[in-house]
């Protein structure tokens, strides 16, 4: 832990260092008279693992420093089975461990929060600040920015699967698709990467890094984990956090305002534990009530992803890679070169598909990846393989987090209430169908072998249903919990104040009123640049129109 004074005061107090913590961070502190102190419950995650984008496997499967390593409550849609749900730990956040892949979702998601009155807040509005916040190595265009601190690039060409995964898309009746953010996201296509130069590109390496230790008013409290917001009168003044379990605990004051940024599952957890939510569950709970707030926890929405698998004719998979000393070898060449099969995520290509034609946007998306993955990688490959996650966009299902005791140390209970709604059970149905076509075109012939999972076996739509129910686990995409809206009853309003606490805001996944078409981060990290602006009373950036709907397509 960073040294520090109980009682120390800055203009703001940040909890969390995640994907919005680090870049608000790094904007408030641009203004040399603004403090920041900026609290994280784990450390600098400056570890080989880290860095290297091939050690996402481990990062996610294993719960530890980087990684909180949460559980579901049993699910009662999916046959009473607990979920793990991976989250990242220190600075970072999340970004420190995830497929690094780049996503915004599609331009409709944030048109449709601005019809639920959240003025400034739709595609037009957004897209200059997901540009101000991006660095592409093709450089800038309509979609797509250039000089911000967030590395985007493209995957290496890599193995041959990641191009006959696009012909094949495109020989099932699909449109290829070079930039998923860009005219049009529907299509099979590559996907953009947060690597830079064989580095994993997360928010801390971003924004943090580059000015930890050197500007004078940023403070970082690393171990730091915060157990409740100091609410005085109504306004949020402090911010009470300990090392550990029986740990001193100590006190930050903010002078301005606290911005909790611990992500969907900890900002509410936050909120309750201070006293903000629905009062009969605190008071069961004995946490004295500050503010009534009945949707704090509510809302919750993930993606949920079935792994279809299959067998591997040619030794060009990564457990062919990695079997035996090879493993060691990538690390140790990764160590000393920076080059080698650590420098990818082994995870270029990928699909945004329609499971019906009437609808607007796509509402499945595929994540291909050279590897028979099963269980977040926490069950060992014995065999050449390769995996299409799929997943649905925009489940109808909501859950909650709650409250699992007053202890800040515990674990929320999360959940998510998976294949609650008819329509998200249909979906997944469907989406394990159109793998299945898309493997079985001619391009994929000469690398696919047998279906190791579900397997031949199961094709009925109950059989279907079940492995899902037995099988599909989250592809880490938690948002909702402390939602934004134009309504009294969200948590929080457009401009993430929480609604009866001053000095108070949460800037993080959690605000999002749904769930986006695509992988979270990306929008994470817009959301906290927009919101540095606001903080610091800047105009914000003038909405800017770009085309959404024209093909845009490359030769395969």
């Amino acid at each position: 832990m960073a040294e520090i004074e109980s009682g120390d005061r800055f203009d703001y107090i940040i909890v969390g260092a995640g994907s919005a913590g680090c870049v608000l961070a790094n904007r408030l502190t641009e203004d040399p008279n603004v403090t920041v102190a900026l609290l994280e419950a784990g450390g600098k995650n400056d570890g080989l693992l880290v860095k290297m984008p091939a050690g996402v496997g481990n990062l996610i499967s294993t719960k530890g420093a980087t990684n909180w390593g949460f559980e579901t409550t049993p699910q009662a849609f999916m046959d009473g089975r607990r979920l793990y749900q991976p989250r990242g730990r220190g600075w970072g956040g999340s970004s420190a461990i995830n497929g690094m892949i780049y996503i915004r979702g599609h331009a409709r998601d944030y048109d449709n929060w601005r019809q639920m009155g959240l003025t400034g807040w739709g595609y037009a509005d957004v897209l200059p600040y997901f540009k101000r916040s991006q660095h592409h190595e093709d450089g800038a265009d309509a979609w797509n920015g250039a000089g911000g601190p967030l590395w985007v690039s493209r995957g290496p060409p890599g193995d041959p699967i990641y191009k006959a995964f696009i012909h094949a898309g495109k020989q099932a009746g699909y449109p290829v698709t070079r930039d998923f953010n860009g005219h049009q996201q529907e299509g099979v296509g590559p996907y953009h990467l947060t690597i830079r130069d064989g580095e994993r590109w997360s928010a801390a390496a971003a924004y943090l890094k580059p000015i930890a230790g050197v500007r004078p008013n940023l403070k970082i409290i690393s171990n730091a984990h915060a157990g409740r917001i100091i609410i005085e009168r109504k306004t949020a003044v402090g911010v009470e956090f300990a090392a550990g379990p029986g740990k001193p605990v100590q006190n930050v004051y903010a002078k301005r305002e606290v911005l909790v940024c611990g992500g969907a599952f900890q900002s509410p957890h936050l909120l309750l534990l201070s006293g903000i939510g629905p009062a009969d569950e605190l008071k069961k709970m004995g946490v004295p009530v500050e503010h009534d707030a009945p949707e704090v926890g509510r809302n919750l929405q993930d993606h949920l992803d079935a792994s279809v698998i299959y067998e591997m004719t040619k030794p060009i998979s990564m457990y062919s890679k990695t079997k035996g000393l090879k493993q060691p070898m990538i690390g140790l060449q990764y160590l000393f070169t920076k080059q080698g099969h650590g420098r990818t995520n082994h995870l270029h290509a990928g699909a945004f598909l329609k499971t019906r034609g009437e609808l607007d946007r796509p509402d499945i998306q595929i994540h291909l990846v050279n590897a028979l993955m099963q269980d977040h990688a926490r069950v060992k490959a014995d065999r050449d393989g390769f995996t299409l996650h799929v997943c649905q966009l925009r489940p109808d299902s909501r859950g909650t987090v709650t409250l699992a005791s007053r202890n800040p140390f515990d674990a929320p209970s999360i959940d998510p209430r998976y294949l609650a709604e008819e329509n998200d059970r249909r979906t997944m149905r469907d989406s394990v169908r159109i793998v299945r076509d898309i493997v079985g075109q001619d391009a994929l012939k000469r690398y696919r072998g047998a279906e190791f999972k579900p397997g031949e076996h199961i094709r009925t739509d109950s059989e279907i249903d079940a492995w899902i129910r037995q099988n599909a686990e989250t592809i880490y995409h938690p948002v909702g919990t402390c939602r934004m809206g134009a309504d009294d009853n969200a948590p929080v309003d457009e401009e993430l104040r929480v609604r009866g606490i001053d000095s108070l805001r949460v800037i993080d996944a959690s605000v999002m009123p749904t769930l986006i078409g695509g992988n979270t981060n990306a929008p994470t990290i817009m959301i906290a640049e927009k919101l540095s602006d606001m903080l610091r009373g800047k105009p914000l950036l003038p909405p800017q129109d770009a085309p959404i709907l024209e093909d845009q397509r490359i030769a395969v």
